[in-house]
């Protein structure tokens, strides 16, 4: 068997049909997870990632990771039935702080996606999304607990931590103690909601907005988050190359064939090397 020499580890947003900004259209997340399956594709979970990062434990060569941002609705509408459909998995990080509570919503078929028969579903655009959870009405565009259970319960969706709160606490703290502090509180926060709705603390940590620094990761480290995942693309997620810094690629509004044509130079440490230095 012919192992990965590198893992693509490909960022989402938004499975819907509001494709202005951060999101894929269902349609064209259900080709691309059709380009995975017909090449012979396996998804990753996040144990097994981090295993080949941190101790070079062998994965086939076609493996990649699929990772969701901050836990939105259409998640669960839309992505879970592709999944599902496929026998594929994901990652969710979610923002802890943000999940509500009620009865599962409905989410759409595959053969509804496939047929493009979606009205009588909400969709929300990413700008839409801020403002609602800025309004503090979460429950209208973020995954509830019962959503996260039926997810689980289908083996779509692994979940993780992406905070308690989304704050960039390095631009509204006055000082780097009061940074410091506000983190440590934030990340526990996250790692106690763990604990209590998810059967035990993650070990894996994606940073809102990608921004990290030195206080950052050692506050993460402390708190038991070995694991970190960030916004830059431009590097490559080797075997034992360690999991301090895990390269996502932001998946575009695309088609089947060229999100394959990313995913396949994502893992070719030659071709990506020749691509991220054409791009500096």
């Amino acid at each position: 068997m012919k192992t990965a020499k590198a893992i693509p580890v490909l960022m989402y947003h938004h499975i819907s049909p509001a494709t202005n900004g951060l999101a894929t259209s269902p349609a064209n997340f259900a080709s691309q997870m059709r380009w995975l399956a017909r090449h012979g594709w396996q998804t990753l979970s996040c144990a097994q990632l981090q295993s080949f990062l941190q101790e070079g434990v062998s994965v086939p060569a076609k493996s990649v990771l699929l990772t969701f941002d901050d836990g939105y609705l259409d998640n669960w509408q839309y992505a879970h039935p592709v999944l599902k459909e496929h026998g594929f998995s994901a990652a969710m990080f979610l923002v802890t702080g943000w999940v509500g509570h009620g009865p599962v919503r409905p989410s759409a078929t595959y053969e509804q996606i496939m047929t493009n028969q979606l009205d009588g579903f909400e969709s929300w655009c990413h700008a839409g999304c801020k403002q609602w959870v800025e309004k503090g009405k979460m429950d209208r565009v973020i995954v509830r607990q019962s959503e996260v259970d039926a997810m689980r319960h289908a083996g779509t969706f692994e979940f993780h931590s992406h905070t308690h709160t989304h704050v960039r606490w390095d631009q509204v703290s006055e000082d780097a103690a009061v940074k410091r502090n506000a983190l440590h509180q934030d990340l526990e926060a996250s790692r106690v909601f763990f604990d209590q709705n998810l059967g035990g603390a993650t070990s894996q940590l994606c940073w809102p907005q990608g921004y990290f620094d030195r206080d950052y990761l050692e506050i993460a480290e402390d708190l038991g988050f070995d694991t970190l995942y960030t916004t830059d693309s431009r590097g490559l997620n080797r075997e034992a190359c360690g999991s301090r810094h895990i390269y996502r690629i932001a998946v575009r509004n695309r088609g089947g064939w060229k999100f394959g044509q990313r995913v396949m130079l994502a893992a070719s440490p030659l071709l990506s090397g020749l691509y991220n230095r054409l791009k500096s």
